[in-house]
C-alpha cells in the first residue's frame, strides 16, 4: 500500500469528495490519504471474496493503481467509497475467474472479550466458520457479494446497488435468498 507522510489536518478534515477532487489533479499526498482511510474495508471485503489474505492485499494494490489512473474520469455520481468497491469487486471477480480458489472467513477476526475469541472454543469456531465458508461457496456470485457488502461490510442497499450495478430490490431479493441458504446451511451450528 501507499504509504506517506500526510499532514494531520489533510487526514481528519477534508472529505472524500474533495480529496478525490485534488487527487485528480495530481495531489499524490490526498490520495494517500483516500488509500489510508479506505484500505483496511477493502482489504476485508477481498479476503472474503479471494479466501486468500496474498490474492486480497494484491486485488487491493490493484484497486487503488486502477483508481488512481482513473480518476480524472471519476464523476462523483457515487461517493469515492462505494466507487472503491466497485472497482475492488470487479478486480476480485476477475481474479476469482482465472482461478477459483476456496473461499475462507478465517480472515474475519474476531472481536476481542466476543465468546468466541476465547481459547476453549476456538475449534468450535473454525469449523463454524468452515461452514460458513462451504456455505457462501455454495451462494451464486450476486448473493455472495451482496451478502458480503451488507453483513461484513455494513453498507447500505443504495450502496450495494451502485456496487453491483444492479436496483435495490434486486440486490433486497438476492439478500434474501442468500440469507434463506446460509440459514439452513448453518441450522446445525445455532
Amino acid at each position: 500500500m501507499i504509504e506517506r507522510a500526510v499532514s494531520p489536518r489533510l487526514e481528519c478534515d477534508l472529505p472524500d469528495g474533495l480529496l478525490a477532487v485534488r487527487a485528480a489533479e495530481g495531489d499524490e499526498d490526498s490520495f494517500a490519504v483516500l488509500v489510508r482511510r479506505h484500505s483496511r474495508s477493502l482489504l476485508t471485503l477481498a479476503r472474503c471474496m479471494l479466501g486468500n489474505p496474498q490474492d486480497a492485499e494484491d486485488a487491493v494494490q490493484d484497486a487503488f493503481v486502477s483508481a488512481w489512473r482513473q480518476l480524472p474520469e471519476y464523476r462523483h455520481r457515487a461517493e469515492f467509497r462505494t466507487w472503491m468497491y466497485r472497482i475492488t469487486v470487479n478486480r476480485c471477480l476477475t481474479m476469482r475467474r482465472h482461478r477459483l480458489p476456496p473461499l475462507s472467513l478465517n480472515t474475519v477476526e474476531p472481536v476481542a472479550g466476543d465468546a468466541w475469541s476465547q481459547p476453549d472454543r476456538s475449534a468450535e469456531r473454525d469449523a463454524a466458520a468452515a461452514a460458513l465458508t462451504r456455505a457462501l461457496a455454495e451462494l451464486d456470485a450476486g448473493q455472495r457479494i451482496c451478502w458480503i457488502l451488507r453483513e461484513v461490510q455494513g453498507m447500505p442497499y443504495r450502496d450495494i446497488a451502485h456496487v453491483t450495478r444492479t436496483s435495490e430490490p434486486t440486490v433486497r431479493g438476492r439478500l434474501f435468498r442468500a440469507r434463506r441458504s446460509l440459514q439452513e446451511a448453518m441450522g446445525p451450528w445455532r
